[in-house]
């Protein structure tokens, strides 16, 4: 039986206990820091060393991720049980003669068992202490390995140290650890579960400093100064301790992220944190409601509460009144007046109401813990456009998140190729191949027939909701539907997209006249003209403008690619790793589809870049985050990495390969958190809204009794979409929007006074900051126009300021023709006439067809063993009447437009 000395018990003893009470790190774990040569389970030890040299595309490895030691028990050095470790003062071993200590103060002290051969040990439970003889001299412990494995031997002092003398009186020494070393002091404890409360305290530390940042009054590092905004946008007069506390809650999230457990909650307070710094910084440093078609929906909005109807003949979007009838009947009944507060914080929430759904299809995915959660970290950071404004688009945005989500959790499919490749052909191998690969989406969560059912109804009213209030969201969640049932990613079937296509359409055709009514070449002249809609959308943006603004375009651009480029990636390293992500490849590439369609006013490529962004994300975060997740016996999670053939030698281990990975999220993450400020508030020398221009507009509505007619500034008549003024925020059906053409010469005024001239008493010409910024800005006028444009207002003899303050001025002619008069508002009348002699028939085939197509999917989601003659027929005259139904939709489109 072999001896050990006390100095290698001693230090073995004191080894375990720091270990027990270290945090393990699964970037410190020596399990971690092995080779990429780890024995591939199930292998022996033998076949281990082979598999690492034979290459296979498929093989793996597990990386076994064990838990921090505050999340997770802390790790025993052996199974023994607990109990067994309350031994005798082994830390301050007395001298054989001396007297033992106090009764009280001795632990629970073991059976003595008899002494057993080298070959033989004692149960794990009852681990055995060597006899002691009479002498003082005692007997050598047994060390055999199961002995040892089962109980930490009690350290024996060195016959060369010197004795401690007891003292007294004393604590009790049973309350000592393992090896009589010091209990650890509650500083000590604190450090070691650092990792359990330091993330969640950076956060509230750096929101706290970030809204003192800019809340404050202005100075050096602090505060805003909103008049000092250049081309850049907001970034140029945000403090510094604005960009630390931005880093710091972002580090925070990284180190939970690297923490070997999922901590859903922390992580979702960790992300909204991020989201309010980034979406709620317009909302906590101004006064008004940012972005000027805001105030337009609000208008719209307070109209249909107060009259009860929609007025399609005054703008298109009354054809959509969806989202514009739940919030005026919401604002009205919750006797809201001012609807600022609303619209100043709507981006945020949006965010966070975007967040969920994209979070539940995450769970989707089979993807590791931090593939995940980067994913939604990045759909924060990337989604710069600003469509999450108080509007029908950044409504309808939420809707379809949650189709999809909905789609895939429990109408998803996962089952990989079993079938054998075809014997000929490149192509159908080839797709062979890739059919065959392992699914990147988990399958649909198992529900009931009545689940299924109520589920369904969800998604038809999720898609007919979103219909009666967006144009183009309708077919997007159309196209995801129909290629995730083309690619077999879901269960059910054509009919549905065949029946929701049917919806849409007939929506358009009959609720929405006024709006294509007459307007044929401009709806769909754009088919086809793919790379001239991306022209449009792109490369004509940057004409014209400010060396300065032109840069946040570009960063803009910049974005964009960075995000596909990772996406490319992510899904080139996937594919490596025999893993097929269809469900992602379809929901990137249905949006570039609408390209192909029209420019939407210049701004189709923003709606394609808006829909492809949840994809993008997802296999964004692949090119960090690879691997498949891997549950193991010693750890909530795991991961896998692949075999290679040939070892390279400066291929790193997976340790350091997820050090690397980790760190180069964290740093991409905080360089794209800084372009996504300059690209989103970029605009907002123009597009923020003041209270002087909001006043100057309260002018205006207050005297438009029984009519006015207010103008704004253009460059070019007829090519503007959206002026920059907070306009129709009110009575809409009485204030009329014109344009008055103004050119690089702040002097010339002769457009200004034409518009005028030309229109009836109580007409009014607004000029803002806003607008003098756009045109410098966006068409290259001179810096300081605005100012001497109004100076030149002032000084004309036709015009009379009537109203005016430090951000807008509203001007009138001095005198009108005798006898003019005002007069009353114009009605807002329907465009044409609606109906031809075959939409009676129409509208009744239209009905047949979506119910019995719809009443073919729910029999489907019964089974189709169990009808499926029943079935065949609803889909036979679904299909008849879907014929019929479109050839009367066709008739009026000819007849409607000719």
């Amino acid at each position: 039986m072999s001896q050990r000395t006390g100095n290698e018990v001693k230090k073995e003893t004191a080894a375990k206990v720091a270990d027990a009470d270290m945090e393990v790190d699964v970037d410190t774990t020596s399990e971690m820091t092995r080779p990429v040569s780890l024995p591939i389970p199930p292998s022996g030890d033998e076949k281990g060393a082979a598999a690492e040299e034979a290459y296979d595309e498929d093989a793996t490895q597990v990386i076994r991720l064990p838990l921090p030691a505050s999340v997770a028990p802390a790790v025993q050095p052996s199974p023994a049980p607990e109990k067994p470790l309350k031994l005798d003062k082994p830390a301050k071993p007395a001298e054989p003669k001396r007297e033992p200590p106090r009764k009280t103060a001795e632990p629970r002290k073991p059976a003595e068992p008899k002494p057993q051969p080298p070959g033989k040990t004692d149960k794990p439970h009852k681990p055995a202490e060597p006899r002691e003889p009479a002498e003082p001299k005692r007997e050598p412990l047994d060390t055999t390995p199961a002995v040892a494995q089962a109980l930490p031997v009690l350290p024996k002092p060195l016959p060369a140290e010197p004795a401690p003398v007891p003292t007294a009186p004393a604590e009790p020494v049973a309350a000592a650890p393992l090896g009589g070393e010091v209990a650890p002091s509650r500083v000590t404890r604190l450090a070691a579960s650092a990792s359990s409360w330091l993330p969640p305290l950076l956060t509230v530390e750096g929101l706290v400093m970030y809204v003192l940042a800019l809340r404050v009054p202005h100075g050096i590092m602090r505060g805003v100064d909103l008049d000092k905004i250049e081309g850049l946008g907001l970034v140029s007069v945000l403090p510094v301790t604005a960009f630390a506390a931005i880093a710091l809650i972002i580090v925070s999230f990284f180190v939970t992220l690297t923490q070997n457990t999922d901590r859903k909650g922390l992580l979702l307070f960790q992300l909204a944190a991020i989201t309010f710094t980034l979406h709620g910084a317009a909302a906590l440093i101004e006064a008004e409601p940012r972005f000027p078609t805001a105030w337009v929906h609000a208008g719209f909005a307070e109209y249909i509460g107060r009259a009860g109807e929609a007025l399609p003949g005054l703008d298109a979007r009354f054809a959509w009144p969806g989202f514009f009838a739940l919030f005026g009947f919401v604002l009205r009944a919750a006797g809201v007046e001012d609807p600022s507060t609303v619209l100043q914080w709507t981006p945020f929430v949006s965010n966070l109401l975007y967040l969920l759904p994209f979070v539940l299809i995450l769970r989707q995915l089979v993807a590791t813990t931090r593939a995940r959660w980067f994913a939604a970290l990045l759909f924060i950071l990337v989604q710069w456009i600003g469509q999450d404004y108080f509007s029908p688009q950044g409504f309808t945005y939420a809707l379809y998140l949650v189709f999809i989500a909905i789609l895939m959790r429990w109408f998803g499919r996962a089952e990989p190729r079993t079938a054998p490749l075809p014997a000929k052909g490149f192509v159908r191998r080839m797709l062979a191949r890739l059919d065959r690969l392992s699914p990147g989406e988990l399958p649909a969560r198992p529900t009931t027939v009545t689940d299924r059912v109520v589920l369904l109804t969800l998604l038809v009213g999720l898609f007919v909701a979103t219909t009666a209030t967006h144009q183009i969201t309708p077919f997007m969640m159309l196209g995801a539907l129909t290629g995730l049932i083309l690619l077999r990613r879901s269960t059910l079937s054509l009919a549905l997209p065949v029946f929701l296509g049917l919806i849409v359409i007939a929506w358009i055709n009959y609720q929405a006249t006024p709006f294509w009514s007459g307007r044929i070449n401009e709806l769909f002249g754009g088919i086809g003209k793919i790379f001239a809609n991306l022209q449009e959308n792109t490369g004509d943006r940057l004409v014209g403008t400010d060396p300065q603004h032109a840069i946040v375009l570009k960063v803009r651009l910049a974005i964009c690619g960075v995000i596909l480029l990772f996406a490319a990636i992510g899904l080139l390293r996937r594919l490596r790793r025999g893993v097929g992500d269809r469900t992602a490849a379809v929901l990137l590439c249905v949006p570039v589809l609408a390209l192909g369609l029209q420019s939407y006013g210049g701004e189709i490529g923003l709606r394609v870049y808006m829909f492809a962004l949840p994809a993008a994300c997802i296999l964004g975060a692949y090119a960090f985050f690879p691997n498949l997740p891997a549950h193991t016996s010693d750890a909530r999670e795991g991961e896998t990495v692949p075999v290679r053939r040939r070892p390279r030698p400066l291929r790193f281990d997976p340790a350091t390969t997820r050090r690397v990975s980790a760190v180069l999220a964290a740093v991409t993450a905080l360089a794209l958190s800084v372009a996504f400020l300059v690209a989103r508030y970029g605009n907002e020398k123009f597009e923020r809204v003041t209270t002087g221009e909001a006043a100057a507009m309260h002018y205006v509505y207050d005297h438009d009794r029984p009519s006015a007619r207010l103008f704004y500034l253009v460059p070019i008549l007829g090519e503007e979409v959206t002026p920059t003024i907070p306009w129709r925020e009110r009575d809409i059906d009485r204030v009329e929007y014109y344009q008055a053409l103004v050119n690089e010469n702040s002097a010339d005024l002769s457009g200004v006074l034409t518009a005028l001239r030309a229109k009836p008493p109580n007409s009014f010409l607004m000029t803002s900051r806003g607008q003098a910024a756009y045109l410098e800005l966006n068409h290259g006028f001179p810096a300081g126009w605005g100012e001497r444009f109004r100076a030149a207002l002032d000084a004309s003899p036709s015009l009379k300021r009537v109203y005016s303050n430090t951000d807008a001025a509203i001007y009138t002619l001095r005198s009108y023709p005798k006898g003019s008069e005002i007069p009353p508002p114009v009605p807002a009348t329907m465009v044409g006439d609606r109906s031809t002699p075959w939409t009676p028939l129409g509208l009744v085939a239209l009905a047949l067809a979506v119910f019995t197509l719809f009443a073919a999917e729910l029999s489907r989601l019964r089974g189709t063993e169990r009808a499926p003659k029943g079935r065949r027929k609803l889909v036979i005259l679904g299909i008849v009447m879907t014929l019929a139904a479109m050839a009367v939709i066709v008739e009026r489109f000819v007849t409607l437009t000719g």
